[in-house]
Order: structure tokens, then C-alpha cells, then sequence
């Protein structure tokens, strides 16, 4: 069995599956918004409800895109996502 019949086969990782996918999608839809020096440095995290997660290599990063999450909230609902909040957190890469 490959992991995607596996993923197909079960509803919970069906739902995770598809939100990994919709995170992904929010993040490449808002890419055009992030300086291009920080792309790298941001990468989509997980969705809870209307809430969305980005997750940051550092705090310098944390401190611009936080500059730039109305104007994010606003792409994504121009989108069709119903973006109530995104949060941020900081995990550097081992």
C-alpha cells in the first residue's frame, strides 16, 4: 500500500492531507506579498478553523511579515479563504 492509497483510505488523513494542501496553496497565493529576501525564511503552517499559522526561521522575519498580515488577510479573502487571524511562530531550522 502507498502512502497515498493510505491517505485516500483513511478520512483523518484524507482531512490532514487537504489541509497541508490548502495551507500550501494560501502560502503561494501571498508569496507576491513577501519581500522577496524573505520568501525562503516563510513557510505555511497549519489551518485551525478560520486561522492560519505561518511558520518564520526568525524573529527579524517575524517582525516584517507581522507589517504585512492585513494586507495577507485581505489577498486570501479576496481569494475565497475566510482568513480571520494568521498567526505566527518562530522555529529555527535545525
Amino acid at each position: 500500500m502507498t502512502l497515498m492509497q493510505a491517505t485516500q483510505a483513511s478520512p483523518t488523513l484524507a482531512h490532514l492531507a487537504e489541509l497541508a494542501a490548502q495551507s500550501t496553496a494560501r502560502l503561494k497565493s501571498i508569496e507576491s506579498l513577501i519581500p522577496s529576501a524573505l520568501r525562503s525564511s516563510v513557510r505555511a503552517g497549519p489551518i485551525e478553523g478560520t486561522q492560519w499559522c505561518l511558520i518564520l526561521d526568525n524573529n527579524a522575519v517575524a517582525a516584517k511579515i507581522r507589517q504585512l498580515l492585513p494586507a495577507m488577510q485581505a489577498h486570501l479573502r479576496t481569494k475565497g479563504w475566510e482568513v480571520t487571524a494568521i498567526r505566527l511562530k518562530v522555529q529555527i531550522r535545525a
